[in-house]
């Protein structure tokens, strides 16, 4: 994966890092989030992107 693509998705409930994902940021410009498993908490949760 090419660097300047590269995310990083915290989880909210736990604020761990977990996966790491690409996007375009020429075309979305608003923080992504989603929701993912949390290995950590043992169930879904919404996960953020952070810098």
């Amino acid at each position: 994966m090419s660097q300047d693509n590269l995310i990083k998705m915290e989880c909210t409930a736990c604020k761990r890092v977990n996966y790491f994902s690409r996007k375009n940021k020429k075309t979305l410009k608003n923080r992504l989030e989603l929701k993912k498993f949390c290995v950590h908490c043992k169930k879904h949760v919404a996960h953020k992107e952070t810098k």
